[in-house]
């Protein structure tokens, strides 16, 4: 019984000692550590105080670091989709048997006890080059590895995928192997590859096999998405501003619905994505007072102003047009206390919301139409 550092955190190191330039590790890196036990039985890991969690394949936690081990095992496919797999987990699946079922050959390396390297597959010469390149053709087995190189491209934007794997991919695109996707799949990498430093290069890869037809062909015009959504990245925005970015490419609000509906997108990131979409053209119009508080009105901003921010965030990246103007208006109009107003139209609730309103506008007015002071007054008159 032997276990191997393996996957990501192996990947991640070398990358560290070799990539350091590129900037891409700090984005990069995975802390969870995962493992390979070969030469063991579920019943050796048990009797060892491993806690058994795998369904579809023996996996155990560590009894004190609580870290992953999972016996070596292999993969016969046998049904469409990436759930038609029978896992055959035994003392006598090596190790180089384990790895071969992996995705990509950077993914297929292990550490040994004293950090040794077993890379039976070059996974450290396609790192060291910049390259994602599949380890066997059983990688057209599982169409979620199309999502995970587009995820993996968004993450090192610097590598680029082989050749034979991107001509592999498009086949599974064309023979419908990617059909049998599921929405819980898509979502998960989608989402992944949406926080990636570069999700451009995410969107680049899923368009040039195809698969972004297939699966949404809602989107249209994705050059400008694709630059807003590296924008919104830069800033550190959250995910459901980068969903309202990617909605932005639809052309309708059905076209939306349909794409959320397919994504299976969140409650709150499915509405922030829907007001931006509604909201992005009088955003970018509103010129009076009385249009700003239409827009503050229509996004619920005085009672969800922290979705409203996320919305303004959004809208920024999507358009490189600053909300600053908004941000301000929401202040001004939140400051009018409607009380008063409330007394003095207590008979008439409907009086109450048209004089709420009214001096939303006056004082949005006032913030954003206000005249220079003396200094800035002065100021503008040196200027000249």
């Amino acid at each position: 019984m032997k276990a191997y550092r393996v996957g990501g955190f192996v990947r991640d190191q070398l990358l560290g000692n070799t990539r350091r330039n590129l900037g891409e590790l700090d984005a990069a890196l995975e802390t969870d550590r995962d493992w390979v036990v070969v030469g063991a039985t579920p019943e050796q890991m048990t009797e060892l105080h491993y806690r058994p969690v795998g369904k579809d394949f023996p996996v155990f936690l560590h009894p004190e670091t609580h870290e992953e081990y999972a016996l070596a095992r292999t993969e016969r496919k046998t049904a469409p989709g990436y759930k038609g797999f029978v896992a055959h987990a035994a003392p006598d699946v090596t190790l180089e048997q384990d790895l071969a079922r992996r995705d990509f050959t950077i993914n297929a390396m292990a550490l040994d006890d004293d950090g040794t390297l077993i890379d039976p597959y070059q996974g450290k010469r396609d790192l060291d080059a910049g390259v994602l390149r599949h380890v066997s053709p059983a990688f057209s087995e599982d169409p979620v590895r199309i999502l995970r190189a587009a995820r993996f491209a968004a993450r090192f934007p610097s590598f680029k995928i082989a050749p034979e794997t991107a001509q592999l991919m498009r086949a599974m695109v064309r023979n419908g192997e990617a059909d049998s996707l599921v929405p819980e799949r898509v979502i998960q990498e989608i989402s992944r590859g949406l926080m990636e430093s570069k999700p451009s290069q995410m969107l680049n890869v899923l368009v040039s096999c195809g698969l972004i037809d297939r699966l949404f062909a809602e989107l249209e015009d994705l050059g400008p998405t694709s630059a807003a959504l590296d924008r919104a990245a830069q800033r550190g925005l959250i995910l459901p501003a980068r969903f309202a970015i990617l909605a932005g490419a639809c052309r309708s609000s059905r076209a939306v619905s349909d794409l959320l509906g397919k994504l299976r997108v969140q409650h709150d990131a499915a509405h922030l994505a829907r007001l931006l979409v509604d909201l992005r053209e009088p955003l970018r119009n509103a010129q009076t007072s009385a249009a700003i508080v239409d827009v503050l009105e229509r996004s619920d901003a005085f009672r969800r102003p922290e979705r409203f921010e996320w919305l303004l965030q959004a809208f920024e990246a999507a358009t490189d047009i600053s909300g600053e103007r908004f941000r301000k208006a929401l202040r001004a109009a939140s400051a009018v206390d409607a009380g008063p107003l409330a007394s003095l139209h207590h008979n008439d609730p409907s009086q109450i919301q048209r004089a709420v309103r009214q001096a939303r506008v006056v004082e949005v007015g006032r913030e954003l139409l206000a005249p220079p002071t003396l200094d800035q007054a002065r100021d503008q008159h040196q200027d000249k």
